[in-house]
Order: C-alpha cells, then structure tokens, then sequence
C-alpha cells in the first residue's frame, strides 16, 4: 500500500457566509503541498430558499467532495434541533469513508455544531475557527461556540481577547492560535469586485450612496423576527425614494430565517426604484460592494463588525444580535426603532467626518495572511494522542 504523503482536511462548510470566511483557508489549504483538502458542502449551501450557494463554491474553482445533507424542519427551534442530530448521522457516515487527518470547523453555528460533534466523537483532530468570540444579544451562538470550544483540539481565534478567554476556559496554551480574521486576507490581496463589475452586474453606481443591508433572526426571539425588520425595512424604502441605493440580502438559515424572507419579498414585489432583493451577493460582490467610496453597512450581521473596517464603511448594528463584539470606531449602534434607524443610516451615510474617520479607523481583527497561517499548523501539528486527549488546566 502507497505512502499516503499529505495530510487529508476535511474542511466543512454549512452556509455562504462562513465559507465566504473559509475561501482563504482553502486557497491556502490548497496551495500547501503538503495538505489535501476535501471539501465538505451543507446545509444552507444546498437548500434551493437561501440560494443554493452551492455553485458559487464551484465558481471559485473548488471541488466539493461530499454534500452532507441536513434535513431541516419548521422555521422554529424544534427544527434547529432536528437539524444538528440530521447533520451528525449524515456527516458521520462521510467521516467513516474518508477518514481524514484534520476537520475544521467554522465559528458557532448550529451546522458547525453538529460537524464539530461529530468530528470529536470519532476522534478526528478538530480544529474550531472564531473560537473565544463573544456575542450576547440574544442569539445562541455564545452556548454553541464555548461548547464547541470545549469539544475542539486546535483553536484558531481572531483576536487576542478571544484567545486569552480560550486559555481561560481550559484549554491548554499550545493549542490555541490567535490568527487573525480570514476574510481581511481576502481584501487585503484585492480580490474583491472593482465597481465597472458591480456596475455590470448590479447596475451599482460608485458615485451614488448605497446601502448594503443584511438582518439575521436573533434565534432566543425566533417569533419576531419579522416584526424586528419591519421598520428597517421602512427606513430602506425611505432612503431609496431619495435616491439611495439599496441592496437587502436574505438572512441565514436560523429560526426565523423565512419570516424574515417574506418580509424581503414584499418588498420586492413593491418594484421600488433603487431597491434590489438578492437570495446572495457572494462573496466577492459584497466586499467589493463595501468597498464602494459611499457605501454603508447596515443590519445585524457579524460582517458588518469584522469585514466593514477593514474597507473604511460605516456599519449601522441594529438590535442586540451583536451585543458584547469586539468592535472599531465605524460602528453606529441602534435600538430596532425606525427613528434611530434612520438617524444612524443618515449620519453613517452623510455624515462627512464620520465617514472620514471610518476610513481610517483601526481593525482589531488583524491584517491578513491568516490562511497561510492556519495552513501551516494543519501541517505541521503531530497527529498523536496528546492532541486528541484534552486536558483541563485549572
């Protein structure tokens, strides 16, 4: 039998905008002769209401070894449920055929839940991804993210806060890697959508104002969800009229996710001039969206905290999705009132000295190249029993 001379990673992946975080991981993974990735696709990625964004993955020239369907009921936390013990019988069973050296798994998510526990049961070295990060509004990331935490071998955070709370939380010091936020590696190497392309595709002016507008459900609040985005939704509608461009893009796959996209389509079948309702934007267009001279963020996504300064936009953070983020000077905070709303979109849309100091203003999420830098652990890492048997140091 032949000399297996690289290392097999499974890399997993349940929706578009952890994989739009994931592109650099696998470009690096891919670029590294001493690594093999095998691309595992899920969730969100599959399910024809948010997108499909299985293809945009094909489009980026990677293969996808496996698709690990996850069978996903109602629009409720009972469905949630359903869904991680889905996940873990079927990415099981792939994990029993590849026996890969590596997973990783990305960040707090009920898809990433379900890899994480499945990985860790079989023994396979775990590596989590934003571990340490600290979100308190509501949602059930925090839960989920220590938890996986707890359950990975190898952490790759992207702050030193969340490192040092991932010491603190037990875990021994040699497996913790404070890498930076993968996707500034992306705008920092300008792969990112020039405005003639955005111009072309999305006939986006660059010398207009545009907001780019994205609202998850917060999961612990599920029920309002389509009550929280109303007056947003107003307040989008309102701006257009006075010649604002706005793009709304459909949420994550959450509880509450499709209250939210009925919402959306509303809208839509208003044929407001200036108002454009995407199911994605991919990756590459929304950076190179942000990036726009006079382009601002709004909603409750975390890009909107993570992404947004490493372009120079405004960020307006509606709701408590985000309470407890490390965050920079761009961010607007607001309650889910339409006045407020609108106060922070005006001021981070015409607000000059605002807009200057956005510009400028500094990202504590690092400045690129954590690809390479994750790459070289999974490499590099023996693959042994000290790594699979945690150990608890306090």
């Amino acid at each position: 039998m032949p000399k297996k001379t690289k290392r097999v990673v499974a890399v997993y992946t349940g929706n578009r905008a952890e994989y739009g975080l994931q592109y650099p991981i696998l470009r690096a993974i891919a670029d590294d002769k001493r690594l093999d990735y095998k691309l595992l696709v899920s969730g969100a990625h599959l399910q024809q209401a948010f997108g499909r964004t299985k293809q945009e993955i094909s489009k980026d020239g990677f293969k996808v070894y496996s698709e690990v369907k996850i069978t996903t009921g109602d629009d409720d936390l009972f469905g949630t449920a359903q869904a991680i013990g889905s996940g873990i019988l079927s990415l099981s069973r792939v994990l029993a055929r590849l026996k890969p050296d590596l997973l990783v798994v990305y960040a707090d998510r009920f898809e990433g839940f379900s890899a994480m526990i499945t990985g860790t049961q079989m023994n396979v070295p775990t590596a989590h991804i934003e571990g340490g990060d600290i979100t308190e509004g509501g949602a059930l990331d925090d839960s989920v993210r220590h938890a996986m935490t707890k359950l990975a071998h190898l952490h790759f955070t992207t702050n030193e806060e969340a490192a040092a709370r991932v010491r603190k939380l037990g875990e021994e010091p040699w497996r913790v890697h404070n890498v930076g936020f993968p996707a500034i590696d992306l705008i920092k190497a300008g792969l990112l959508a020039k405005p003639a392309e955005l111009k072309a595709r999305f006939g986006l002016d660059a010398d207009r104002p545009l907001v780019v507008f994205t609202q998850h459900s917060v999961t612990t609040e599920f029920m309002d969800a389509a009550a929280q985005i109303r007056p947003a939704l107003r307040v989008m509608k309102r701006l257009a009229r006075e010649g604002v461009q706005v793009v709304l893009t459909y949420p994550n796959n959450d509880a509450g996710g499709r209250r939210i996209i009925a919402e959306l389509e509303k809208v839509r079948r208003e044929r407001i001039p200036n108002v454009q309702v995407l199911a994605s934007m991919g990756r590459y267009n929304y950076h190179g969206a942000l990036a726009l001279s006079r382009a601002v963020c709004v909603g409750n996504s975390s890009s909107g905290i993570k992404e947004t300064p490493a372009v120079g936009a405004p960020f307006v953070n509606i709701g408590s999705r985000q309470d407890g983020r490390l965050r920079s000077t761009n961010v607007l905070d607001t309650g889910y009132d339409e006045a407020s709303i609108e106060k922070a979109c005006r001021k981070a849309l015409f607000d000059l000295k605002f807009r200057a100091q956005c510009r400028t203003c500094g990202n504590p999420y690092g400045v690129g190249d954590s690809g390479r830098k994750i790459a070289r652990v999974l490499a590099t890492v023996p693959l042994n029993r000290r790594l699979l048997q945690k150990k608890m140091t306090y």
